[in-house]
């Protein structure tokens, strides 16, 4: 099955735009996992389990793995995913840019070391830095577009042909890029002018949407902005707001993490429609 093809089941399986991202923060896990060699994927694990009847899908960034040197935790959270919902898209948030020989490494990491559907890149270098992701045909790649920072503005509003950078990508993304069919674009809920400019770009393409939960994206505004014809089309991307609801909360954390994701997948279908 393509990665567009389990997207699209899944977010009718789970009635869900919800992405539930994994992003690890030592110092905010529970104590108990503070102090156990595999606290990281125990830890996710319960995040996981919590929230996978709520989620379109999975969303590890590999830099808050790769930074405590916990690589081998990462690779047993997404074989467990595989294993257990493989229903759900698994996309490595890895933001990838280089030349085509260490692209397809990266895409080899990727793809086949940790088994993802779908992978973050940045198109900087242009097409052929993007290009052998897409020898794996079935798989997914999501090109950053307009991101949620405020720094993004910094170069994706640069003047190109009389509109700007982040429309341009948009455009060659949907119209010259998306050989197999299974591209996507990254564009932030922090600004849903611009969501919706890129959504009327590309039609019916899946977008993968930050910045709602902790970066303070407006839900209504996220929704009625990208939100495909059928009320589908993004994977509404939300971490730190799932991931540690608890110490605020006073609940056990994978019972906290699931309420905040079922009432963000919740928030997000009162517009979708």
């Amino acid at each position: 099955m393509t990665f567009i093809n389990k997207l699209s089941a899944a977010w009718t399986a789970n009635d869900s735009l919800l992405c539930v991202g994994l992003d690890p923060d030592m110092a905010k896990l529970p104590a108990r996992f503070q102090n156990d060699p595999q606290g990281i994927y125990h830890f996710c694990r319960e995040i996981i389990d919590a929230t996978a009847d709520l989620a379109c899908s999975f969303k590890p960034q590999i830099a808050y793995f790769a930074a405590l040197s916990a690589e081998g935790q990462l690779q047993q959270i997404c074989d467990y995913v595989r294993e257990h919902y493989p229903h759900i898209p698994l996309i490595m948030d890895a933001k990838r840019g280089d030349i085509g020989a260490t692209a397809r490494q990266y895409a080899r990491e990727a793809y086949d070391r940790y088994g993802a559907d779908a992978v973050t890149v940045n198109p900087y270098m242009g097409f052929d830095s993007v290009e052998p992701y897409m020898e794996w045909a079935d798989r997914g790649v999501i090109i950053l577009c307009r991101t949620s920072n405020a720094g993004g503005s910094d170069l994706q509003f640069l003047d190109v042909g009389g509109k700007p950078l982040y429309q341009h990508v948009a455009q060659l993304v949907a119209h010259k890029w998306n050989r197999n069919g299974q591209c996507a674009l990254v564009v932030g809920a922090t600004f849903p002018e611009e969501l919706a400019q890129v959504r009327a770009i590309v039609g019916d393409m899946p977008l993968l949407v930050p910045g709602i939960g902790a970066q303070g994206g407006d839900i209504a505004a996220t929704v009625k902005s990208g939100r495909t014809a059928h009320g589908a089309g993004m994977m509404i991307n939300s971490s730190r707001a799932i991931l540690y609801a608890a110490p605020q909360a006073g609940e056990d954390f994978a019972m906290a993490a699931r309420r905040v994701a079922q009432e963000t997948r919740d928030a997000i279908n009162q517009y979708r429609r």
